[in-house]
């Protein structure tokens, strides 16, 4: 296969021209990397997020390297917000095509010493948010004639149990699940559902926490021997966006994480 032929062999597995990608939580550093992948794949790229200046300058970014882009301001919970940009994007001729819900915190809180508020407030922002965008923006998917895909980023620690991020992992194992069920009840019409989980990148949420001590651990624990860099999630995400490539994939739980899952002792 000559180099044209493969590189539009290449751009037809993993092309995204012509679609629109709304990636929730794409101010963040594993957010805006994720957004620029799809971006130059081709796809129009809606940064959704509540600080402006920083949706800005991830717009900005992805111009610049050649892609198209908008912010979106709203509140990743609120139903009202995402209703108002599924009208945004019909104003504009657009559709969602792809979903990616990355919006997260976290807190290094022992488990005795969770309290309620800060235990509400995590599952809000980490699941409620998933939640109300799949109800959102999936319900237009189903209305489509081309489905669409949504990627929901979960976590290493849904599965296996990370010490000091009690509530962070709950979050992230609901938030599997929930990947799993949907991915069965929408698969027929076209709507694939799937699960991203990075392993440790170091990233706003999670720098608190990375310790000396805690790094040290993490190394011991990871064969590759090193954090992940952000654009590394960038195959995992093409492949589950794209409509070709990913065409038979729902219901997976992707694991980018340097072998951390993997390990035992």
């Amino acid at each position: 296969m000559s180099e044209s032929n493969s590189s539009g062999y290449l751009q037809s597995l993993f092309g995204l021209t012509g679609k629109t990608a709304i990636v929730i939580g794409g101010t963040g550093v594993l957010g805006g990397a994720i957004a620029d992948a799809l971006a130059q794949a081709g796809a129009h790229v809606v940064i959704v997020g509540r600080n402006a200046e920083n949706g800005a300058g991830r717009v900005k970014i992805i111009e610049e390297l050649g892609g198209t882009a908008e912010f979106f301001k709203a509140d990743s919970t609120s139903r009202a917000d995402l209703e108002a940009l599924v009208a945004h994007l019909k104003t504009n001729e657009r559709t969602p095509d792809i979903l990616v819900n990355g919006a997260g915190i976290n807190a290094a809180t022992p488990f005795l010493e969770i309290s309620d508020e800060e235990w509400e407030d995590i599952f809000r922002v980490n699941l409620l948010s998933v939640k109300v965008a799949c109800q959102v923006f999936g319900e237009a998917m189903l209305a489509q004639d081309n489905g669409g895909s949504i990627i929901n980023i979960a976590s290493m620690s849904a599965i296996i149990p990370l010490s000091r991020v009690f509530t962070y992992s709950a979050t992230k194992a609901a938030v599997l699940n929930l990947t799993q069920n949907l991915a069965r009840e929408w698969a027929e019409q076209g709507v694939r559902v799937n699960a991203l989980s990075p392993g440790f990148f170091p990233a706003e949420q999670n720098r608190k926490v990375l310790t000396p001590e805690r790094v040290k651990s993490i190394m011991n624990h990871t064969p590759a021997q090193r954090f992940g860099d952000p654009d590394e999630l960038a195959g995992a995400v093409l492949l589950m966006a794209s409509g070709k490539a990913g065409s038979f994939i729902t219901g997976a739980n992707i694991a980018v994480d340097g072998g951390f899952s993997c390990m035992t002792i």
